[in-house]
């Protein structure tokens, strides 16, 4: 809906244009009103000058009336007066109406056969003319000319009607000029007369709009029109105030629309804002009138419902919310699904706050967030101390970002037939201020949120690309990325940058996706793992079997290798017999596809002895080997190395490790 600020100007140009058009449509036709009346007054007097002078000049006028021929002296003023003067046609009709007489440029004489003239007739009986005013349209007309009937009397009797043709085209051409030149003079100077207090009225109301335009702004959202968080407060408090009068209760709906970056990054800004202002008219429709509606801010908006009787209304309420949000938006071709999340916080008491209430949303948002997204959650006293316990978590996070105290420790994966060393996994860690390491699954989600992850997944690759050049060369590295890292495209680009840096060859890495990753739009994200594949990376599909659809994508892209999840061996020693032969199965189908299988997850003898009789390729859990700071693994090559040449001398085991410090 435009605004009010832009539809009054508009307003103001086209009653401007209006008038103007008014007022020139108004001098044109004066123009011409004037015009012909000038004509017809030119023509009158020209004719009846030609007729007075016509009666003067020809004694015998009664009898060419009367039908008798012209007498010389008549004949030779006729022809004389042929091809002079305005008027080049006239005729001499009697006093009934009837021609006798007609001069042209071509003939002068009586008329053969009287024709009847009803205007010569009317003008002999009022005794006055009658002109009217015509276009030329033969060769023997002038392009403009007036016809006068002039009744002529000589001694208060009628003698005669005398029709003059005057030709009135130069005439017409000196006053049209005169007029139309009056004519724009006096529109210039109407225009400017109007257009003076005009520009001045339209400068005043412009200014007022936009006074109005930026008092509207100071209490509204620009994109959406909804209430901005200032008046939000101040709306907010008075509902409080008039709580214990009213009575009831009040709920605050703090709303967020779930992966909202990624319909920015996928489809561009256009969509993100098309989006915001679709959602906030679905706000609106889904709020009573007495409700209060605002955004605060990129993609969160708050609803505050007030006159509730409890926690029941209020949650119905929100899963209305939850509702108008969810339907799907089209944007061009395009149909975005959303979800929201809802952190809902209820008035308590005469004591509550707005910004205490609005903190206890949020608290209660973040809570949705944490649970998955895509649910409502109400506000409970303890979230306030996981608020702060999020707080100092992303503080770290963006601590460790910008001063790169991030860690990776490296846990080893070896060939399950010659229990060799085949490589590590690099897996991140990140220092709590009491000393002791931070999992990733507590903070990668976190970081997810903080839009970090990038920078994360870029450091992890850089720093294990790094370590792992000073391996041995039959040493591979495993790195995990996360699906986000995909959404910008250039994935392909910070792995050639970190080889290249490192001075890694290209089949020495590992990359680990999981299925999440290609539930989104998959030609995109097979185009940029079939770039990476080019540069000689081994792609893995990592925790197969932990999703609904892995075996979907194992013919739709050449993965190298399938890393079974470890739920699998959890569940071996357990009463799911069938455990066994499911991984069993997975192995063979690796064969069958040419895929390595690597299995996680192995803490004991008895699934490594499984894993030896079910012929898989790699393994890789504590029964083999903890994950290890970057500083331990000199150690953990040598003690490799030293089961494939138990014959090596010391000083050759001293070498390796000076080799190994050295890179």
């Amino acid at each position: 809906m435009p605004s009010l600020a832009s539809i009054w100007p508009q307003r103001n140009i086209v009653t401007i244009v209006a008038a103007l058009a008014i007022l020139l449509l108004g001098a044109g036709t004066t123009l011409k009103i004037t015009t012909d009346h000038l004509l017809r007054q030119d023509a009158t007097s020209t004719a009846r000058s030609w007729a007075r002078f016509l009666a003067a000049s020809v004694t015998d006028l009664e009898q060419i009336a009367g039908g008798e021929q012209p007498s010389a002296a008549s004949m030779a003023f006729f022809l004389s007066a042929r091809n002079s003067g305005e008027v080049f046609h006239y005729e001499i009709f009697n006093r009934n109406g009837y021609s006798q007489f007609v001069s042209t440029r071509e003939k002068i004489a009586l008329v053969d056969l009287s024709e009847y003239s009803p205007d010569a007739a009317r003008s002999a009986v009022d005794g006055l003319p009658i002109v009217d005013v015509r276009e030329g349209n033969s060769p023997d007309r002038p392009a403009f000319f007036a016809r006068a009937y002039v009744p002529v009397q000589t001694d208060g009797r009628l003698t005669a009607v005398v029709a003059a043709y005057v030709d009135e085209t130069e005439q017409r051409k000196n006053v049209h000029n005169t007029f139309l030149t009056a004519a724009v003079f006096l529109c210039l100077l109407s225009g400017l007369a109007f257009s003076i207090p005009a520009i001045a009225w339209y400068r005043e109301t412009k200014v007022k709009h936009a006074d109005r335009r930026i008092r509207f702004l100071a209490h509204h959202d620009a994109l959406t029109g909804l209430t901005n968080r200032p008046q939000l407060i101040e709306k907010l408090e008075s509902a409080i105030a008039r709580l214990p009068m009213r009575g009831g209760s009040l709920a605050v709906h703090f709303i967020d629309i779930d992966r909202f970056k990624e319909v920015n990054d996928s489809l561009g800004h256009d969509s993100g804002d098309f989006l915001l202002k679709s959602i906030a008219k679905r706000l609106r429709a889904a709020a009573r009138i007495d409700d209060v509606v605002a955004r605060l801010g990129g993609d969160e908006f708050v609803v505050v419902q007030s006159g509730i009787a409890g926690k029941a209304q209020a949650e119905s309420f929100a899963s209305h919310l939850a509702a108008a949000v969810n339907a799907t938006v089209k944007f061009k071709q395009h149909e975005i699904l959303t979800t929201a999340s809802i952190g809902v916080a209820l008035a308590t008491g005469e004591d509550t706050t707005a910004e205490r209430l609005l903190k206890s949303a949020d608290l209660a948002l973040y809570a949705a967030k944490a649970a998955g997204r895509n649910c409502i959650r109400f506000f409970l006293p303890e979230m306030d101390t996981e608020l702060q316990a999020r707080i100092e978590l992303e503080r770290a996070i963006r601590d460790a970002v910008l001063n790169d105290r991030f860690e990776l420790h490296y846990q080893p994966l070896f060939e399950i037939s010659q229990r060799r060393l085949a490589g590590f996994e690099a897996l991140i860690r990140m220092p709590a201020a009491d000393g002791t390491l931070i999992p990733p699954l507590t903070f990668i989600p976190v970081a997810e949120d903080l839009r970090l992850i990038d920078k994360i997944g870029a450091w992890v690759l850089r720093e294990a690309c790094r370590t792992a050049a000073t391996w041995p060369a039959h040493l591979t590295v495993a790195v995990n990325l996360s699906p986000v890292q995909f959404v910008a495209g250039n994935i392909g680009d910070i792995v050639a940058a970190a080889l290249k840096d490192a001075g890694l060859a290209a089949h020495r890495l590992e990359l680990e996706i999981t299925e999440s990753l290609l539930l989104g739009n998959t030609e995109t994200i097979m185009a940029q793992l079939r770039t990476l594949k080019t540069m000689g990376v081994a792609i893995v599909m990592d925790d197969f079997g932990a999703g609904y659809s892995s075996l979907s994508y194992l013919w739709r892209f050449p993965f190298e290798k399938i890393k079974i999840d470890r739920a699998f061996m959890q569940s071996l020693d357990g009463p799911h017999c069938q455990v066994g032969t499911v991984v069993k199965a997975i192995i063979a189908l690796g064969r069958e596809l040419r895929m390595r299988v690597t299995v996680e997850g192995v803490e004991t003898a008895n699934q490594a002895a499984f894993l030896d009789a079910a012929n898989g390729d790699q393994v890789q859990g504590f029964f083999f080997g903890r994950p290890i700071p970057a500083s331990e693994l000199g150690a953990s090559i040598l003690a490799e190395f030293e089961k494939a040449m138990p014959r090596a001398s010391p000083a050759t085991k001293l070498h390796l490790v000076n080799t190994s410090a050295e890179r």
